[in-house]
């Protein structure tokens, strides 16, 4: 966890980031698919963000546009306090950025060793200077993560779904870097692995000093690895605050739903538990309603919901929520 956060520079610092897809809808006509629209937050260094929302939100287009693989249509990254905007500033900014993907059987080049995988980043960022060296911190990478040495020259596809996983950490540890953006990482793997995996993220980031945006829609493993949570819909993030908080507390009428669904082993407990049920299907966000994407499922829904966007605003120390009557349904 960071401390003196409140004198802190953020290492991440997003502000109002948009992606919108030209998508085509007729005869020379496009309409933009809003899939980020104005998300601000920032992350501490040494923390674990965690972001959650419903398949389709956005949640790794924020993800993949932070790390400029899509160019932001607006708003700015800036990296522990500088604005990643030029090619030559991107090109830094990912030396010490990286991405863990979710499928780790997809992610992997079926005609790549292991080593060359893990080497691929050193030998694009000339980080070696001769090839004694870079085996030397491929076998390191590898054992870091928990792999033997012999598995360097095996391909990708004789290993498990959690070893593939592990291949693609140590691809993403390779060019020691600061901040990790990880995408779903665990929801392609068996629950007996996801444990094992997420533990290990826990304790590189204590030994290495990472900071992580872990984006997944699993809200125990979310809870277990994140300082602070940030929850996402159609777009636009709705909730933001400690993890703890979140769970204990939801705000927005979202958050209660999503918390609401989670399982409770305490059978006592979770019969005490009321479910809160979303009416109806996500929207398109090719279509989305006017106002508050949210309100055309939420059972707290007045007029003027549908007539502007409620803003994210702080409505505790450290807390943030976009909803128009949070005081009412709260009190």
């Amino acid at each position: 966890m960071a401390e003196n956060a409140s004198v802190e520079t953020p290492l991440v610092d997003i502000r109002h980031l948009k992606e919108y897809f030209p998508i085509n809808t007729g005869w020379f006509k496009t309409t933009p698919l809003k899939a980020v629209d104005d998300v601000s937050f920032t992350i501490r260094r040494g923390e674990t963000l965690g972001l959650v929302g419903e398949s389709g939100c956005g949640k790794t287009t924020v993800g993949r546009t932070i790390l400029h693989l899509y160019q932001p249509t607006g708003g700015e990254v800036i990296y522990d306090g500088k604005p990643i905007k030029t090619k030559a500033d991107i090109h830094e900014f990912r030396k010490k950025t990286t991405m863990v993907f979710q499928d780790p059987y997809s992610s992997l080049n079926p005609r790549m060793t292991v080593s060359d995988i893990i080497g691929e980043p050193l030998d694009v960022h000339h980080m070696y200077p001769n090839k004694k060296e870079r085996e030397e911190r491929i076998l390191e990478l590898m054992d870091r993560v928990g792999l033997n040495s012999e598995h360097a020259s095996r391909y990708a596809h004789e290993f498990s779904g959690g070893q593939r996983q592990r291949i693609g950490i140590a691809r993403s540890l390779a060019v020691d870097p600061e901040f990790i953006v990880c995408d779903e990482p665990v929801s392609a793997l068996d629950v007996s692995i996801q444990a094992q995996v997420i533990n290990m993220f826990d304790e590189l980031q204590e030994e290495l000093g990472l900071t992580y945006l872990f984006i997944a829609h699993d809200l125990l493993v979310v809870r277990h690895i994140s300082d602070r949570i940030a929850v996402m819909y159609l777009g636009k993030l709705v909730e933001l605050a400690d993890s703890d908080a979140i769970y204990e507390r939801p705000l927005h009428p979202y958050s209660k739903s999503l918390i609401s669904a989670v399982p409770v082993p305490d059978p006592r407990v979770a019969r005490a538990n009321k479910r809160i049920p979303l009416i109806g299907d996500i929207p398109s966000p090719l279509n989305a309603p006017s106002g508050c994407p949210f309100r055309t499922r939420c059972r707290f829904a007045t007029d003027a919901c549908a007539e502007s966007m409620p803003p994210l605003e702080e409505v505790e120390p450290g807390r943030f929520v976009a909803c128009h009557r949070t005081a009412e349904i709260n009190s």
